[in-house]
């Protein structure tokens, strides 16, 4: 058996349960995909990329013929979302990171795109629940859906550098981890619980970061 096949194929049995290792590899790239959007390194979308490949093939339980026959199309589908977001994260961090390696300038959204984000959450749950139920998609749907549509505007918000992108996530985690663990997909459970207090964390470190940078503007002025 070949790397490549042993990836795909290979599982962890705790009990009586068998866990996918490119389930736990996938999820370990998307930890550190997430660590490096914390420090604002572009290394961040390359990474989160690799991880989100390898979590699309997890996620279609029932396609892969893998040992947890569930499908969660919205956890599928956001993989593939998040590598076309990265794409355009990638790019836009790239082409605006400066000497210290820093990418991004972290800034708030301002109320405007805030409501924007509220409805939209909540418009795309409410339009892609219907659609992901007749596609067969795991009960509750509405949850799928909802991390779905707010994994996207998490991942945009990242990329323009909004710092309420990370508050974004932790409501996509609150709902993810009772999903996960009643769809069976422990290991994508218990990082969602860690990304839970992470993303706060990361919330936290991004207004640091604005406060010392709008300090330092304010000297600058006043010199």
């Amino acid at each position: 058996m070949n790397p490549f096949e042993w990836l795909f194929d290979a599982t962890l049995t705790i009990g009586d349960q068998q866990i996918l290792w490119r389930e736990i590899v996938g999820n370990g790239f998307g930890l550190a995909s997430a660590l490096g959007g914390l420090r604002r390194r572009v290394w961040a979308w390359p990474v989160g990329i690799i991880g989100n490949a390898l979590l699309f093939t997890v996620f279609l339980g029932a396609v892969f013929d893998t040992p947890n026959p569930v499908n969660l199309l919205g956890q599928a589908g956001r993989q593939l979302l998040f590598i076309g977001v990265s794409i355009y994260g990638w790019i836009s961090w790239a082409r605006h990171r400066r000497s210290d390696g820093n990418a991004v300038e972290p800034r708030w959204a301002g109320w405007k795109v805030r409501i924007a984000l509220g409805l939209g959450m909540i418009g795309g749950t409410l339009l892609l629940t219907p659609i992901f139920r007749a596609l067969g998609s795991f009960e509750p749907v509405w949850a799928d859906a909802w991390i779905f549509v707010g994994s996207f505007l998490a991942t945009w918000g990242m990329a323009k550098g909004w710092t309420e992108f990370w508050l974004i996530w932790i409501a996509v985690d609150l709902v993810g981890v009772p999903l996960l663990i009643s769809a069976g997909y422990y290991a994508s459970a218990l990082l969602y619980a860690f990304y839970g207090v992470f993303t706060f964390i990361g919330f936290l470190t991004w207004m640091r970061v604005q406060r010392r940078s709008a300090a330092a503007a304010e000297i600058t002025r006043a010199g």
